[in-house]
């Protein structure tokens, strides 16, 4: 692999000659923003197969436990958007780091927890501290590597490391879960201090100044619509007629608008929105939306599911679903092979259309209405082409985050994308733990699921570049 000139500036007046600048490292730094990313995603999956367990031990009612897996979506769907602009504005290793050090501590914070709103404080501080590091991750790599095949690469690269994260989590939080659910978040806090050991050592700050002061009303009003919007539909699960989540909805709304009001009048931005005029951009907030929905709302309480449905313990369905995500990994890390051969929408669109038709096979499973070797004859293949359609989608939509957009907003094109993502999440959980609860509920959030991902496949081939 190349590495990039050294860059000098000129030296003061008077001064003996030029100073020299350090170089990218295109591969430190693609590997040093994996494994934080990596490790963002494994804290964001962790819960997921010990959620029983984490909600006997605080004492959190059925009714509380989507907030347990939701306080982390909560968290980076608020700031990614922020995140991702003022990492192009005032430095994008800056950010990454106070993103890292923030998920060492907020981790540990929620080792720590004896309550149910303490550890999603915790969650939501870490989903706040991944923001950070999801959002100046790609932005870090376009700044280290030239645009072409190298890039392309980088990203597939940077796309399997989400899918491994997300494999990782369930097994690393079923294996030392048998012992303390809290080892977990210790371990993971380790892990986030080590990347930022390494990080501090190899990556070169990477910025794309605007003119114009920090957008900080945006921020605000952008944050404010998002915790309502994600309150409510966390809420809402008990009852989407109550005056609480009406209220909320309408806040969320409101503030909305305020947020395009300012966005409209602002010299910086957080977002440009004549953007939203732009078909790509739609496209990849559209996958990004419908990725959290059909793919990480249901696989977010599929463990669970697969627990009480299969008597399976934490660990055999950490084991279970590694199928999936260790399925995902390993197609998003060859997925970089079909550019310049597939367009990224297209691969969206593949990747909604298996993951769409590969859950269906799951009706009646998890509603306990099969037995013995019929069971698993269906369930491994679903979740082995499920893996792999999300390992295309994994891989497809960082490509087409920074595609939508100009290179010196790449990580506001990430952080767009990502907030879409997981607001998607968000509302998808949340949906998915509503229609479980049901008679027969397992099979309804199939339905929703595969419904989702065949609406979202439609959708992203609509929106083709004029």
């Amino acid at each position: 692999m190349t590495q990039q000139p050294v860059r000098t500036r000129p030296a003061p007046e008077g001064g003996a000659g030029p100073v020299v600048r350090r170089p990218h490292r295109p591969g430190a730094t693609l590997a040093v923003t994996s494994a934080a990313t990596a490790v963002a995603l494994m804290n964001y999956t962790a819960p997921m197969s010990t959620l029983s367990g984490i909600a006997a031990s605080l004492g959190t009612p059925a009714a509380a436990q989507a907030w347990l897996l939701n306080g982390a979506p909560l968290g980076l769907a608020v700031l990614l958007l922020v995140a991702g602009s003022l990492a192009d504005d005032f430095g994008r290793r800056r950010l990454f780091l106070i993103g890292t050090f923030g998920l060492a501590a907020t981790t540990a914070l929620g080792a720590l927890a004896s309550s149910t709103f303490g550890f999603t404080l915790a969650r939501a501080g870490q989903g706040a501290a991944s923001a950070a590091i999801l959002a100046t991750s790609l932005g870090l790599l376009v700044g280290a590597y030239p645009a072409g095949h190298a890039r392309i690469r980088a990203m597939g690269v940077w796309g399997a490391s989400v899918s491994a994260g997300i494999a990782l989590g369930p097994l690393l939080a079923g294996s030392l879960g048998s012992l303390d659910w809290r080892l977990t978040y210790l371990a993971l806090g380790a892990g986030a201090l080590v990347t930022a050991g390494s990080a501090l050592r190899t990556l070169t700050e990477s910025r794309a100044p605007r003119a114009g002061r920090p957008d900080l009303a945006g921020a605000a009003a952008l944050g404010l619509a998002m915790t309502a919007l994600l309150t409510a539909l966390t809420l809402g699960r008990d009852g989407w007629l109550r005056a609480p989540v009406g209220l909320l909805l309408l806040a969320a709304l409101a503030l909305t608008a305020v947020f395009a009001a300012v966005e409209r009048r602002a010299t910086a931005p957080l977002i440009d929105l004549a953007l939203f005029r732009s078909r790509p951009f739609l496209a990849s907030l559209t996958g990004g939306l419908f990725t959290g929905i059909a793919v990480i709302g249901l696989f977010s309480y599929l463990p669970t599911l697969l627990q009480h449905t299969l008597s399976l313990s934490a660990l055999d369905s950490a084991w279970l679903f590694l199928l999936w995500s260790g399925s995902s990994f390993a197609v998003a890390l060859q997925a970089r092979r079909l550019t310049g051969r597939v367009a990224a929408r297209h691969q969206l669109a593949a990747g909604f259309l298996l993951h769409g038709v590969a859950v269906l096979p799951m009706l009646g499973i998890l509603t306990g209405g099969g037995t013995g070797t019929a069971v698993w004859a269906r369930l491994i293949p679903a979740l082995v082409v499920a893996g792999a359609g999300s390992g295309l989608l994994n891989a497809a939509l960082p490509r087409l985050a920074v595609e939508s957009v100009a290179p010196e907003r790449a990580a506001m094109g990430s952080g767009a994308n990502n907030t879409a993502r997981y607001l998607g999440s968000s509302a998808g959980v949340a949906v998915t733990i509503a229609v479980a609860a049901t008679p027969s509920g397992a099979d309804a959030a199939v339905l929703v699921s595969a419904g989702a991902a065949l609406a979202a496949a439609v959708g992203v081939l609509l929106l083709r570049e004029r």
